[in-house]
């Protein structure tokens, strides 16, 4: 097992997990625990899959991406009241799982060689699009439409990935410097509280 495949699997249950807190304050029962997980979890690699035309979709050609979610999902159902002391570890590893979404999600597009642009969309859309499912699942205003700096980080650094990976064919610097950079503006903007500014009338 490689460490990007590893690192991959551990965001596939941090996101999932991020769905089961939201099943939880929603007082939902198992099986909408693994629903909403699998939202986050999946969502935004089977949304970037069908775009691409790259069928069937991840998760149906290695069913493990499958099982991590579910299992994870289905955990969270019976450790949500543990978990949600520790806000901030998750806080953290939410934003280790949308880094590293989003240079996966762009990668598996320039394999596809689709243009660059498409390729930083690709990247977005697997980091942030499934949170945006499990906020619409659970009647919730979607996180990337609010002020939180969250898809910026991850446009910031699907650009930083692709740019790079084209200009100098630098595939592990390319991998680093984008997942860095998503990484450190999602913390940075967790611990000053940044945000986009919002409209005012």
């Amino acid at each position: 097992m490689s460490v990007l495949y590893a690192m991959d699997l551990f965001g596939t249950a941090v996101f999932a997990v991020s769905g089961g807190l939201m099943a939880a304050k929603k007082r939902y029962d198992l099986f909408g625990f693994v629903v909403v997980g699998l939202a986050p979890a999946i969502g935004g690699g089977t949304l970037r899959d069908i775009a691409l035309g790259s069928l069937p979709a991840f998760w149906i050609q290695d069913v493990n991406y499958l099982w991590v979610a579910s299992l994870a999902s289905a955990a969270t159902f019976f450790l949500a009241r543990h978990i949600e002391r520790y806000v901030t570890a998750l806080l953290v590893a939410d934003a280790v799982g949308l880094a590293l979404f989003t240079v996966v999600g762009a990668e598996r597009a320039l394999l596809l060689h689709v243009r660059p642009e498409i390729a930083m969309a690709m990247g977005v859309i697997t980091a942030s699009f499934g949170g945006m499912m499990r906020d619409v699942l659970c009647r919730e205003d979607p996180l990337i439409l609010r002020r939180e700096i969250y898809a910026t980080a991850a446009i910031l650094g699907a650009a930083l990935f692709v740019s790079i990976e084209i200009l100098t064919g630098n595939h592990t610097a390319a991998m680093a410097i984008g997942f860095m950079a998503t990484l450190v503006l999602r913390l940075v903007a967790i611990r000053q509280n940044l945000s986009l500014p919002t409209y005012h009338d």
